[in-house]
Parts: C-alpha cells; sequence; structure tokens
C-alpha cells in the first residue's frame, strides 16, 4: 500500500497495530489475539455478505487473498486481566503485498460498509492487511521434558502425550472441549495393504456436534478439523505460565534478602557459609527458570495462538453414534470418537499411550496412595520422566472388585492418569480435589 494517501498508517502503527496502540506510544504494546464473530449480526448474515464483498474486491480487479470475519481482543497488562476488552465486529481483507493503494482500500470500504448495513450489521469495520496465503500447519507438538527443566509442568497442555485437550472446528461455536484418550496405530488399511496412520480417541461428544449418526470422513469431503487446545483451556495454559513466573519471583526475592540478612551478621560462621551458599544456588536457578519460563510463554504465543492457523493436528475420522448397551444388559455408553493425527505435528514427538504424571503430586504422595495401611510392600515405582505408560485397562470385574487397596486400608482402584468413562470414581484421602477437576 502507497505511502502517498492520507488513509495510509504511519510505520508505526503499520507494525503494531495489532499488538494494540497506546496514546502516547510510550507504554509496552498489549498482547492481541483472534476472535470469532459468533453471537453478532455478520454471523447469520455471512453467507449471504462474504460473495457480494468478495465481488466489490474482484471489480477493482485486486489481488486479494482472503476475506475473513473476525473480532480483536486486547489482553490487559499482567496482574490487570480484566482490563482486556474485545473489539468491534471487523471485516478483515488480505491482500497481496505491494498490489493495493491505500485509497483504492478505502474506497472499497465505503462500498463495502452500506452493504453491511443494509443486512443489519452495524458498527462494523474494514481492515486492510497485506497477506499471503500459507499452508495450516504450526510447529509439531512439544516433547515432553524432565522435571528439572522449569517449563515441564506448563507445556503439558501441547506434548503429545495422553490427556492433552482437544477441541474441533465443527464444535468452536459450543465452546465444546475435551481430552485425548489414547493413540493406535493402524497396521493394514481397509484394503489390506501396510499402514503407519495414526490415530487418536477421544468422546464422540467432544469431537462431533450430531452424536445420534455415525460419522465417516470421505475421501475429498471437507475436514472437521480436531485442534489441541480449544480458546478457553489455550487461555489457561498462558495464565498457567505467569502464574509460574510469579511464583519464581517470589521465591527469588526472599532469597535475595536472606542473602543479604545472612551477609550481614556479626557471626560468620560455617553453618553461615552453607546457607548463602545453597541460597546463592537457589537464587541462580530461580532466576534461570524466571528467564526460560518467559522465553517458554513468548514461543507459546508466537507459534500456537492462532487456533485455525496452529493448532490444527488432524480431523475426525470415524464417529460412532452414542449408544446404551440395552440388548447386553450391562447399560454402558458407548461414546467415542476416533481422528486421524497428522503426521507432521505428531510423529516427531510420539511416545505412544504415556501419561505425564505432572507435579500436582509429589514422588512421595503419589507413592503413599498406593501403599497399604501399615507401610507395607508395594509394587508401584514411580515411573522415570514421570511417564506412565498405559499397558492395559480394567475389567468389569476389576472395577467391581478391586484388588487394592489405599493407605488408608479401603478396597479401592488406583486411576491416576487413566480417564474413567460415567464411572463414580472417589477419590482416596481427605485432602484430594474433585475427581473431574483439571
Amino acid at each position: 500500500m502507497g505511502l502517498d494517501s492520507q488513509y495510509t498508517p504511519d510505520k508505526y502503527e503499520r507494525t503494531s497495530y495489532y499488538n494494540g496502540i497506546t496514546g502516547d506510544r510510550d507504554h509496552r504494546n498489549s498482547f492481541t489475539s483472534h476472535r470469532g464473530v459468533f453471537d453478532t449480526p455478520l454471523n447469520g448474515v455471512w453467507d449471504t455478505v462474504c460473495p457480494k464483498i468478495r465481488d466489490l474486491i474482484k471489480a477493482r480487479k485486486i489481488n486479494w487473498s482472503s476475506v475473513d470475519p473476525a473480532r480483536f481482543f486486547t489482553h490487559g497488562p499482567p496482574g490487570e486481566e480484566e482490563k482486556g476488552s474485545l473489539g468491534p465486529v471487523v471485516i478483515w481483507i488480505g491482500v497481496i503485498p505491494g498490489f493495493t493503494s491505500s485509497d483504492t482500500a478505502h474506497e472499497v470500504s465505503q462500498e463495502i460498509l452500506p452493504l453491511l448495513l443494509k443486512n443489519g450489521v452495524e458498527d462494523a469495520v474494514v481492515e486492510w492487511r497485506e497477506a499471503v496465503l500459507q499452508r495450516l500447519a504450526g510447529p509439531p507438538l512439544l516433547r515432553h521434558v524432565g522435571s528439572n527443566n522449569a517449563t515441564h509442568y506448563v507445556r503439558r497442555f501441547l506434548t503429545a502425550l495422553l490427556g492433552i485437550p482437544l477441541a474441533t472446528g465443527g464444535m468452536e461455536e459450543e465452546d465444546a472441549q475435551g481430552t485425548l484418550t489414547l493413540w493406535f496405530h493402524e497396521n493394514k488399511d481397509k484394503h489390506g495393504d501396510p499402514s503407519d496412520k495414526v490415530y487418536g480417541v477421544s468422546n464422540c461428544h467432544v469431537l462431533r456436534k450430531d452424536t445420534t449418526v455415525e460419522y465417516e470422513h470421505r475421501d475429498g469431503a471437507p475436514k472437521d478439523q480436531v485442534r489441541v487446545c480449544g480458546m478457553r483451556r489455550f487461555q489457561r495454559g498462558l495464565d498457567e505460565i505467569k502464574k509460574v513466573v510469579s511464583d519464581h519471583g517470589i521465591l527469588v526475592d526472599l532469597w535475595a534478602r536472606e542473602i543479604v540478612e545472612l551477609q550481614a551478621n556479626e557471626r560468620q560462621d560455617a553453618e553461615n557459609a552453607k546457607e548463602i551458599r545453597a541460597n546463592r544456588r537457589k537464587l541462580e536457578d530461580g532466576n534461570e527458570a524466571i528467564a526460560d519460563l518467559e522465553a517458554f510463554y513468548d514461543e507459546i504465543t508466537k507459534n500456537w495462538s492462532d487456533i485455525n492457523l496452529h493448532r490444527n493436528i488432524g480431523h475426525v475420522q470415524h464417529a460412532a453414534a452414542i449408544t446404551v448397551d440395552v440388548e447386553g444388559g450391562t447399560l454402558y455408553t458407548s461414546d467415542w470418537a476416533a481422528f486421524l493425527a497428522a503426521e507432521a505435528k505428531v510423529k516427531d514427538k510420539f511416545e505412544g499411550n504415556v501419561v505425564d504424571l505432572g507435579s500436582k503430586y509429589s514422588l512421595r504422595e503419589l507413592t503413599a496412595m498406593f501403599c497399604p495401611l501399615g507401610g507395607g510392600a508395594t509394587t508401584f515405582k514411580f515411573p522415570v520422566e514421570r511417564k506412565l505408560r498405559i499397558e492395559g485397562c480394567a475389567t468389569k470385574e476389576d472395577l467391581a472388585n478391586p484388588a487394592e487397596f489405599d493407605s488408608e486400608g479401603q478396597r479401592c482402584l488406583i486411576v491416576v492418569g487413566i480417564e474413567s468413562v460415567e464411572l463414580g470414581i472417589y477419590n482416596s484421602g481427605v485432602k484430594s480435589a474433585e475427581a473431574s477437576g483439571r
């Protein structure tokens, strides 16, 4: 877009507009993310107005790449998230760089706005951007890391292990979300030929809007994309990173103050020197952790924020209608669906059916849950790198008559890291959080 027009933004605005611009330009830019136009008048008439907007653009022989409905959410600064604000409906037009003047963009905008008003869309704006189409493939899922890595806990929502949060394009309006239950490998395809495809399994009600009919994706049909993290879960992941940074900051401040006081002690003995050395090590590790976490936060916001561009990991391949086993007499509910994993997103960090036991429970706490009353022997061994490999499933008889006893001597079935569908799972101990809490 040329610079010889009153409608051309200056260089600063062009580079900073979608980060949020402060009035005096001396404050840190905000972080802006895309939102859909759900619950707005445009959503109901988009199929009508979009082709007409396209025709207005083509009539001017503009080299365009896309026309998108959008809203932009400007996040509040850290610690003041409540100050975030959702902007108006935007007709977001992408054009090939260097071919469209600002005057032309303005003139077409003046033709689009009356069209929107005529169709009941008020207070909308038209924005233009120079954009080149690119393949919808963000970075591959993250690798699992050991407990000594400061990001080990906060990265789990973007790894290839079981339990990662899922959402689909077809369920975006409902903001429905669920988790990955297991992976399985297809050894042979339907024609009997060798296959290296990998499928992920979740619930039908997570991956499909209509759960009353069986679904099978056919070649050439539109794909219902499966995403890692819906909008709410992704934002929660970002918030968790900021929370851990804040927690480290509190500890770093404490250790620094303790070092100052220890150095000021009149009595500088061996014990005092030992405390100073220990606090210096913790201070160094804490500052390193903060730097790693802040870099990780920047990486995630840069490479994973766009749900359509970055977070697709496959598409729904098959979904069985939800049924209840009446004929068999069990009355068990069958509620499952499978998606074909995108090789570029999953293969590099794929480890099979492994659960990250996380950091909520320490090694001692989790081991204690498996120990029988009186401290007797237990066969449970905390897995290396917190990775618990799933090697089987509980039968109906196992669920009805568990062979295990918890640390309070009560018969139980330990299900840490295993998803149970429509089963009443009672927590062991009095300090456990609710079973559904994630």
